[in-house]
């Protein structure tokens, strides 16, 4: 079966809001258009399908028969992600307030993975304080390079340096002492939420 990792994606997407059904059905319409469905009554009725209720079932049966669930790699999925959100901050279709919502909903997601730490914490101070949105940026494209660089979690991992993304945070940046007040604050409210939520 040709271009499941592409069905896997936006199944991903789907799950955390990312996407809305729609590319999952296109994918399905691709298959049939090709002739790549080979009989498969599953992907004729994805096709078919007008609604995320109706379709979203036949997408977990689709993968699940193909690959498995447990072959699903969240984080994959989410690193080009993370690459697509990156271009278009780049041109200007989002912003750092949208990305906040984006990329603390994966955070949640993932279940807290170190590689998401410095730019899900960064992104949220930005809203905020100014200062941190140099800091941000920075780890936005470091994190950004590695994932379109990278075929596999295993590929991403061997090339991801904490210490690199440690770099980037707002320590090795001047700003007021009003301003770290604010983070003090924001990095008690983190802990806690965090605390809570787990």
């Amino acid at each position: 079966m040709e271009a499941i990792s592409e069905l896997c994606n936006h199944y991903f997407f789907v799950k955390v809001g990312a996407e809305n059904i729609q590319p999952c059905i296109d994918w399905a319409m691709v298959r049939l258009q090709l002739d790549q469905e080979g009989d498969d009554l599953d992907i004729t009725m994805l096709a078919a399908s007008t609604t995320e209720e109706d379709a979203f079932p036949l997408v977990e049966k689709i993968i699940e028969r193909y690959i498995g669930f447990d072959s699903l790699d969240d984080q994959l999925a989410a690193g080009k992600f993370i690459v697509k959100l990156f271009s278009a901050y780049q041109d200007g279709l989002e912003t750092i307030e949208s990305l906040d919502a984006r990329l603390m909903k994966l955070y949640n997601r993932l279940g807290y993975p170190d590689w998401l730490t410095m730019l899900s914490r960064n992104c949220e101070y930005a809203t905020d304080i100014d200062v941190f949105r140099e800091p941000f940026e920075h780890e936005f494209a470091y994190i950004a390079e590695l994932w379109n660089s990278s075929a596999t979690r295993k590929e991403f991992e061997a090339k991801y340096s904490r210490e690199m993304s440690n770099q980037h945070d707002a320590k090795f940046y001047t700003f007021r002492w009003t301003d770290r007040c604010r983070v003090i604050c924001l990095r008690a409210f983190r802990k806690l939420y965090f605390h809570f939520i787990r």
